[in-house]
């Protein structure tokens, strides 16, 4: 499954499985259209219309947080925590994500990463997060941690976390272009006691 999963930079993701799904899109350059389009949360580097056209196609289906959502139109399902919905043969469930001790993504606006369960493995994407007490609660094949630090965890911190549940494998995001340098992805592989996959940014 891991080399299913591509990095667009950022904080985007798509994976090309039997299902083609991206996740957060934005200032990508194009590629499959989707037939999933998941959306974390509502800042611009996040929910990006602009991209969003780029990948959509007539029957794609959009799962966002409720703010992010309530900004779209067409075939749109708003998620909270907790919620979880099947789209395509594929289990979406929203997960918290939000700050501890900085404003930028504060737990009441109920945004979120996602549980996807494809092709038998469980995928965890946390969104703009710090490491927060329900990720001990996660049950995830695959991590995919942002690792830049100011708006969200620190490599250090998400290693710890990484370190608490010890998935089969991680990649690090959220590093390489508003905030974080590759060094930060470094930091995080040297420091995860799991596998830990730094991808390239896909062509595409």
């Amino acid at each position: 499954m891991l080399d299913k999963i591509k990095w667009l930079g950022h904080a985007s993701i798509r994976i090309e499985a039997q299902q083609i799904i991206y996740i957060d899109p934005w200032k990508i350059k194009g590629g499959p259209k989707a037939d999933l389009i998941l959306i974390s949360h509502s800042h611009h580097d996040h929910l990006s219309p602009a991209d969003i056209r780029k990948i959509r196609k007539e029957d794609t289906v959009i799962v966002a947080a409720g703010d992010a959502a309530a900004q779209l139109s067409g075939d749109v399902q708003a998620l909270k925590p907790g919620d979880k919905v099947t789209v395509h043969g594929i289990t979406v469930e929203a997960v918290p994500a939000y700050n501890i001790g900085k404003p930028y993504h504060p737990k009441a606006n109920q945004w979120i990463g996602f549980l996807l369960t494809v092709e038998g493995k469980t995928i965890y994407y946390s969104g703009d997060t710090d490491f927060i007490p329900e990720m001990k609660e996660i049950k995830a094949d695959i991590w995919i941690l942002p690792v830049g630090g100011t708006y969200t965890m620190t490599a250090k911190e998400a290693a710890e976390a990484v370190n608490m549940i010890r998935p089969e494998a991680a990649i690090p995001i959220h590093c390489g272009d508003l905030v974080g340098t590759l060094a930060d992805a470094a930091m995080f592989k040297k420091l995860c006691k799991v596998p830990v996959e730094i991808k390239t940014i896909s062509p595409d």
